[in-house]
């Protein structure tokens, strides 16, 4: 069974259990498919309705993307499980003699780096929510515009969480050149998206409070 058919209280409960999996990766997962999810909202609220027949064609179209990003971060709640194991296995491979070791050596260092693989894609993917919801929050309906602000800020933690999976990967990699180059695509999208979801929360905050 995957852990995306599985209901809420069951995939918390795992969460909070003994078993390494569900981690910080898929609850990010999660977490920014519910951001985006609520971009998504705003979109269906605008909709069909005549004050923003206008915006309608640009608003579906943005519509059309947010399916696809919580299509893709579902879809990386159960990846990152998946790529877990591998390396959860090799950290207990025997490993007496050089040659086992080597071994050992060799395929954990390419298990790290796929591991920092579906992080990172969970990090663009909030990236784009992020993006979306902020063309939302513009030209959607002002009913839902706290959704828009609020889908934002949840991406960005999203994102934030995710980054952590990368790092703790890239530390222990023994390739510091690829390792650097990991780090620094991870740092990218943390510049970027997180000043973005900081920038739409306050507006949003902002027109709220009037």
């Amino acid at each position: 069974m995957l852990y995306t058919d599985k209901t809420c209280s069951q995939f918390v409960d795992e969460t909070a259990g003994k078993s390494p999996v569900p981690g910080g990766g898929s609850v990010s997962a999660l977490v920014g498919a519910l951001g985006a999810s609520l971009g998504r909202m705003v979109a269906s609220l605008t909709i069909g309705k005549k004050k923003y027949e206008a915006v309608e064609e640009e608003i579906t179209a943005l519509a059309e993307e947010a399916d696809g990003l919580r299509e893709e971060l579902m879809e990386l709640v159960q990846a990152d499980i998946n790529i877990f194991k591998p390396l959860s296995n090799l950290y207990g491979m025997k490993a007496d003699t050089e040659t086992e070791k080597e071994k050992k050596e060799r395929l954990l260092e390419n298990a790290l780096d796929d591991a920092c693989g579906v992080p990172l894609k969970i990090m663009k993917a909030c990236g784009k929510a992020i993006e979306l919801s902020g063309r939302f929050a513009c030209k959607g309906s002002k009913l839902a515009v706290s959704d828009a602000g609020a889908g934002a800020i949840i991406c960005k933690a999203a994102l934030q969480a995710a980054s952590l999976n990368v790092y703790i990967n890239t530390k222990s990699m023994k390739d510091r050149k690829r390792a650097d180059e990991l780090d620094s695509m991870c740092a990218m999208y943390m510049v970027k998206y997180t000043a973005m979801a900081d920038e739409i929360f306050e507006s949003v905050a902002e027109s709220l409070r009037g």
